[in-house]
């Protein structure tokens, strides 16, 4: 019998569009690592913000990104990024600091190009574990960081409902700015990617339509929950 394929899961989409719940859901159904790429930006824009590197002081957050010790730590089947040796605690990355700025220092350039190997290489550390492929959420993830992954998803949601979530979450993120500055990428990110719109969907729904794509590039039946 040949062996399972190792396969990449693309999930991409607006804030709160369900990207996170899916991901994760996926990730225990089928063990792939689940990486949340948006927990990435936020511990990076957690260490600029506590190094004093302000998002309008581009030198300053150049010199902060070369010095960055980027790690990979697993906790259960999710990937943790390590900097310097530390994870940032969750408490730390959910701040309204962190809240706040992490779309304006993810919209910069240099900050994604500083993160764009070291995301890549979680297919590796998928593999090196036995994992049987990888599911990774957020920003460009099938359109710059894997745009060969085997399947490419695209959330998206009603602004007020994702506004909804988030307030339901405990969370203040900023999802209009957050939008705003989506826009700029959507019609690349959208390219050849499935679309789903969660707006009037259960989380069961959405990762059905998922598991199913899944299962099949997986040589295996969809078991239906």
């Amino acid at each position: 019998m040949a062996p399972s394929p190792f396969i990449i899961v693309a999930i991409d989409g607006g804030a709160a569009s369900g990207k996170s719940s899916s991901s994760r859901t996926l990730s225990e159904r089928f063990n792939l690592l689940h990486v949340d790429t948006g927990s990435f930006y936020r511990a990076v824009t957690a260490e600029l913000l506590r190094r004093g590197a302000p998002a309008t002081d581009l030198a300053a957050v150049k010199t902060v990104l070369a010095d960055l010790k980027l790690g990979t730590r697993l906790n259960g089947r999710s990937a943790m990024m390590e900097i310097g040796g530390r994870v940032v605690p969750d408490a730390e990355i959910r701040s309204l600091d962190v809240n706040t700025w992490v779309a304006t220092y993810s919209a910069i350039p240099e900050v994604r190009a500083a993160l764009l190997d070291y995301q890549r290489g979680q297919a590796n550390t998928a593999r090196q574990h036995g994992f049987r492929g990888l599911v990774m959420e957020g920003r460009d993830i099938g359109s710059k960081i894997f745009p060969d992954a085997d399947l490419r998803f695209f959330l998206f949601a009603d602004p007020n409902e994702r506004a909804r979530r988030r307030q339901q979450q405990g969370f203040q993120d900023q999802v209009a700015k957050r939008d705003t500055i989506d826009s700029q990428r959507l019609n690349e990110s959208l390219r050849g990617a499935t679309v789903i719109d969660s707006t009037f969907l259960t989380l069961e729904q959405v990762v059905e339509q998922m598991a199913a794509a899944v299962a099949a590039k997986l040589g295996e039946a969809p078991a239906h929950r």
